[in-house]
């Protein structure tokens, strides 16, 4: 059986008796006085056992008050103990509730291709169920062109060489002594370059200089052109590299259900509202778009176990043994009743106008311990058939999940009645730790007078002593001498 702490040194469990466990606060008790120089010497005059006296009456003085301290903050402890535990069960389950009736559960969708060579389909949150008929026929590709070979170590000549993408541009300067290499470096590692990539290859007729635009799409296309005072050398490669070729840019063009669309890219956005396609080849295909029960699944499942973990905490909150005599700490409690009471009502509830109608025609059924069971094929079958009649079982302004998180909030909020309870609880333990303080100063004021007392007893009863044995031994002396 699980334990919990309450408040100062008491340690209980959910189901046990208040009278074994101890208050946090200790009591002065008479016996701190023995084994005191003053009380070792008392009741040597009167021959009185004085220190078991004055432990006996200190004690009988304060039993009455120290039991009454202890039990009550036994009991106030065992109630914080067992509203924290029913404060705990009840966050795990509105936290599954929260998951049941959050939006994005139900706002989950997928995107499928028919024909998978084609590509892959993607959505985003604001996407919606449908069918498409999809027919690509051309990819977008980047631009590439393709100088003149010569060799390695030629230099090509001086001048400088404009690269532009749209609006933007790159002047790169050559000297007199720059191979293609050199060239393709200094394009690379230009820190305006406005998006177009250079490598040498090196074939069987020498090198040749290829630029490939970073981008896909007929807008990424580039220009290159020599300044005016560049050597012909430098002229003739910049017409070259701008002399259209086979491989332009182009863009990526397909049909939805007979519409036309273009794209920079083979990844295309803004087709389709929260869908992206993401092109490989040309082709045609259904597109389906479909919501996704996958996250549905696992918010009704994430319930069902938080229900139970409630279940089973409030089932050892709530028990008796009658062969032990032992209760668990809210037997009988209201607060308790009541959480369970409301929260029956609901979960056996209907919601008005909902085809599914309860939890039970879903696949979730209460077992007699108070848990629940959950028939996954009958929620597999529910959510294929309709998942928006399933969401508003759940989030509808009637809907289950919806009402059981206005109940739970009610009791558990940080202003609800369990709060409130542990609140005052904890003040309780709190003053009865000061009338604990103050019981231990007024016993340690009366076993003073105590003392105080059995002192002049013991010093009166010495003095009487030594009276009697002064008379008894001058009638003695008296006898004596009357005989002589």
């Amino acid at each position: 059986m699980s334990s919990i702490s309450s408040l100062g040194t008491t340690s209980t469990t959910f189901t046990g008796t208040s009278s074994s466990s101890t208050t946090g606060a200790s009591s002065t008790g008479a016996s701190s006085i023995s084994g005191t120089g003053l009380l070792s010497s008392l009741g040597l005059g009167s021959g009185l056992d004085v220190n078991s006296i004055i432990n006996a009456l200190v004690n009988a003085q304060e039993a009455g008050p120290q039991a009454q301290i202890t039990n009550q903050t036994n009991e106030d402890n065992n109630q914080i103990a067992g509203l924290t535990a029913l404060q705990t069960a009840l966050s795990g389950l509105q936290s599954a509730l929260s998951e049941l009736t959050s939006s994005t559960t139900y706002s989950t969708y997928t995107g499928t291709l028919s024909n998978t060579s084609l590509g892959t389909a993607s959505t985003l949150p604001d996407a919606t169920g449908g069918s498409y008929n999809i027919d690509v026929t051309q990819l977008a590709t980047a631009q590439k062109r393709i100088s003149a070979a010569q060799s390695s170590t030629a230099a090509v000549g001086s001048g400088t060489l404009t690269i532009g993408v749209g609006s933007n541009s790159v002047n790169v300067s050559v000297s007199s002594t720059d191979t293609l290499a050199d060239i393709a470096s200094s394009i690379n590692n230009a820190s305006n370059n406005p998006g177009v990539s250079a490598t040498v290859v090196s074939g069987v007729n020498g090198d040749q200089l290829v630029l490939t635009s970073a981008s896909t799409g007929t807008a990424n296309g580039f220009t290159v052109s020599a300044s005016s005072d560049s050597s012909s050398g430098l002229s003739t490669l910049a017409t070259a590299l701008n002399t259209p070729g086979s491989n332009e840019a182009t863009n990526a063009e397909l049909t939805v259900d007979g519409i036309s669309v273009t794209s920079a890219s083979n990844n295309v956005t803004g087709a389709l509202t929260g869908v992206s396609l993401d092109l490989t080849s040309t082709g045609t295909s259904t597109l389906t778009v479909a919501q996704s029960t996958t996250p549905i699944t696992t918010a009704v499942n994430d319930f069902v176990t938080a229900y139970n973990q409630y279940a089973s905490t409030v089932s050892e909150l709530d028990s008796y043994n009658s062969t032990t005599g032992e209760a668990g700490v809210l037997l009988g409690d209201a607060t308790l009743s009541s959480i369970q009471t409301q929260l029956s009502n609901v979960l056996g509830s209907s919601v008005t106008g909902n085809s599914i109608g309860n939890l039970a025609s879903l696949g979730i059924t209460r077992n007699s311990d108070g848990s629940m069971s959950l028939n996954s094929t009958t929620l597999a079958s529910a959510l294929s058939n309709n998942p928006q009649t399933v969401q508003n079982l759940f989030t509808g302004t009637n809907g289950i999940a919806t009402q059981l998180s206005t109940v739970v909030n009610n009791f558990n909020s940080s202003t609800g009645v369990l709060q409130t309870r542990i609140t005052s609880l904890n003040t309780d333990v709190t003053n009865l730790g000061t009338q604990q303080t103050a019981l231990n100063a007024r016993m340690s004021v009366y076993q003073q007078q105590l003392v105080a007392q059995y002192t002049n007893l013991d010093t009166l009863m010495t003095s009487l002593n030594n009276t009697s044995t002064y008379l008894t031994d001058s009638l003695n002396a008296n006898n004596k001498s009357s005989s002589s």
